[in-house]
């Protein structure tokens, strides 16, 4: 039972519904910045090199190189590669922060997923997988085989009274 405890607490700690991201978020403009830009817009795709810089509300996300899926000239998915690449997002309990070898934004259903070598953070709690999916609007976490990943998540909880 002392397992399933540490779990648990990590699981309502990430799923608390006063550590959802700042309900105006999704309402704001996604505002990049980069070393250059190639823009495709035959192929609704824009690709962001060099320092990427990505902003929408509280939610930040930094890497190597992100290219833009467009549909009807509205992005519709981000995807962020890098060494790691990495995001931040405020939140009621504090940042949520995360990063991995890719990052997949799906604009639509606010998830995020990282892929490869993939940590997620609040405080001194982490879940590490090889595939992680957030929802930054729920705080949602799903990991592992739960996320269509292929290892076991490995889960830090600070100790109680800490």
């Amino acid at each position: 039972m002392y397992r399933v405890k540490p779990l648990l607490a990590l699981i309502l700690i990430l799923s608390c519904p006063a550590a959802l991201a700042l309900e105006s978020d999704k309402e704001q403009p996604i505002e990049l910045a980069a070393d250059s830009v190639d823009i495709d817009e035959a192929k609704g795709m824009s690709i962001y090199r060099g320092d990427v810089d990505v902003q929408q509300g509280s939610m930040r996300l930094r890497a190597d190189v992100v290219t833009v899926h467009h549909d009807k000239r509205k992005p519709s998915k981000l995807v962020a590669e890098g060494r790691p690449a990495k995001f931040q997002q405020r939140s009621d309990k504090g940042p949520i922060k995360g990063e991995a070898k890719r990052l997949e934004y799906k604009i639509n259903s606010e998830n995020l997923i990282l892929i490869g070598d993939a940590v997620v953070t609040q405080g001194k709690d982490s879940i590490r997988s090889d595939r992680i999916v957030y929802d930054r609007v729920k705080s949602v976490v799903k990991a592992g085989a739960a996320a269509k990943g292929k290892q076991r998540v490995h889960i830090s909880i600070e100790a109680p009274g800490k």
